[in-house]
């Protein structure tokens, strides 16, 4: 029987130069590091937990903006800037159906106009 599987090919090798001992020693060592070398190769506890704390407050305040944006700030510039070239295509199309000429004679009063309204209905 070991011919057999020493003629199949297998996943798992077993080493020949393991000892008990050397095992019992890898299975004693500790599973986190030791203080002093927490200390000297990185951050203390502390200091993770207010990086940590000033991460998840960096991604609460992206998660804001983000909201924000989706929210109020493309609803409503879309709106105004859809109206703005719906003015426009009509101006267009009413002066290629009927040839008159449209004047705007305030241009601010007339963008003033276009943002109230468009702030009306939000």
């Amino acid at each position: 029987m070991s011919d057999a599987s020493s003629s199949q090919p297998s996943f798992i090798e077993v080493a020949d130069d393991v000892s008990p001992a050397s095992l019992s020693e890898e299975d004693s060592l500790p599973s986190s590091p030791t203080t002093s070398s927490s200390i000297v190769g990185s951050h203390t506890d502390n200091e993770e937990e207010e990086e940590s704390d000033a991460e998840r407050e960096w991604k609460e305040s992206l998660q804001q903006l983000e909201l924000l944006l989706t929210m109020v700030v493309v609803p409503y510039m879309g709106k105004y800037f859809g109206r703005r070239c719906a003015y426009w295509g009509w101006a267009k199309f009413m002066e290629w159906k009927y040839p008159i000429e449209i004047v705007v004679t305030s241009p601010k009063t007339f963008k003033g106009t276009g943002a109230i309204e468009a702030a009306a209905s939000l």
